[in-house]
């Protein structure tokens, strides 16, 4: 059996949800499963790498937001919150999507995208846990028990287990795909992942 590839992503990351809208279908054509691992760029970025957030970048942020809206145009997806739009806190939903992985893990990968859609696409808020429970979930998913999973304190655990272990892999920005151990970053990566999967590496 071949081993899932490792999908890392940050909610607050634009290129993230590019990625995730692509990935499974990408691994399901090489015969391969998805693991959905959430990271935290503020971690990864401001605290071990000691670099600003990318669009309080000079010269790079405005390139940044004209590149996701072009790419967003490009492939077509709904995207009302735009780049330039106040980040939110990324803990409330990383917390919770640890903790559906954790505890109901068939569900992760549709939790993923409904943060992601109700995010990027919709242009809502979700820096709260409360906000949560407006998520359209998959039956067998409570949205009032991930809302109230994400205020405590096994969901922090848990989250601060899934952001170090993703630090161990060297994992520093989203999306990171890692196919057997060889890590590929980037939304613009994909298409080499699709290489690097059916070649068998090189």
């Amino acid at each position: 059996m071949t081993s899932p590839i490792q999908f890392h992503f940050d909610f607050i990351s634009p290129y993230g949800y590019f990625a995730s809208r692509r990935i499974e279908a990408l691994a399901a054509r090489h015969g391969r499963a998805v693991d959905w691992r959430a990271m935290l760029l503020g971690v990864s970025v401001m605290k071990v790498m000691g670099l600003k957030p990318l669009m309080d970048t000079p010269l790079k942020g405005p390139y940044t937001a004209r590149d996701v809206l072009r790419h967003a145009r490009e492939h077509g997806l709904a995207m009302k919150r735009q780049p330039s739009d106040p980040v939110m806190n990324p803990l409330p939903c990383a917390r919770a999507f640890a903790w559906v992985k954790h505890h109901h893990p068939e569900h992760a990968a549709a939790l993923a995208h409904a943060i992601y859609a109700a995010y990027w696409g919709e242009g809502q808020d979700l820096s709260q846990p409360a906000s949560l429970r407006a998520l359209a979930l998959p039956p067998g998913l409570s949205a009032d028990a991930v809302a109230q999973a994400a205020a405590g304190d096994e969901a922090a655990s848990l989250l601060r287990a899934m952001v170090d272990a993703s630090l161990k892999e060297g994992v520093f920005g989203s999306p990171t795909v890692v196919v057997d151990g060889e890590p590929f970053w980037g939304v613009d990566k994909l298409d080499q992942v699709e290489r690097w999967l059916a070649r068998g590496g090189w």
